[in-house]
């Protein structure tokens, strides 16, 4: 799996002409840390990256806890990143690139949401669960997943209503 990086922040922006978040200050861009943390992540050890990208997740989503410098140091700590280098390499000047570039290219193949998973030929679809899936029922929903959206192209929309 290649994990991209996406800014909703972004997308839903108002006013076209406003600086991109990447061009932001930290201050200014409530998701510029974490990403500048996943991508550091990413520089200091590529093949423990999903661990703290995971860890990042259910920091946000599951414990409803802010992504703020804190948080992603003690969670570079939490899974075994070194949290100054973590920190060093968030202020390089080039940190936010692979942002831009990641962002501007989902746009250009239509994605509007995350996450958005992507197959074969550019095929792919925004997919909301709640709650999540585990454990191999997760596997089972991700092949259905993968069945409906890469294999039947005639689909282009489901939506359940709200409860």
């Amino acid at each position: 799996m290649d994990w991209r990086f996406f800014s909703l922040e972004q997308v839903n922006a108002k006013d076209p002409a406003a600086p991109k978040v990447w061009e932001k200050q930290e201050d200014d861009a409530a998701s510029l840390i974490a990403f500048k943390a996943a991508q550091a992540a990413r520089r200091q050890t590529p093949e423990n990256w999903a661990s703290y990208h995971e860890a990042l997740l259910l920091a946000r989503h599951e414990r409803k806890e802010e992504l703020d410098r804190p948080t992603v140091l003690r969670i570079a700590d939490d899974v075994g990143l070194d949290p100054a280098q973590l920190e060093r390499d968030m202020a390089a000047p080039d940190i936010l690139d692979g942002l831009a570039r990641d962002h501007e290219e989902a746009v250009s193949q239509g994605v509007f949401g995350c996450p958005t998973i992507l197959f074969d030929a550019g095929r792919g679809a925004y997919l909301r669960m709640m709650p999540a899936s585990t454990g191999p029922e997760a596997a089972r929903v991700f092949d259905t997943f993968r069945q409906v959206v890469a294999g039947d192209l005639n689909i282009q929309e489901i939506k359940r209503p709200q409860l």
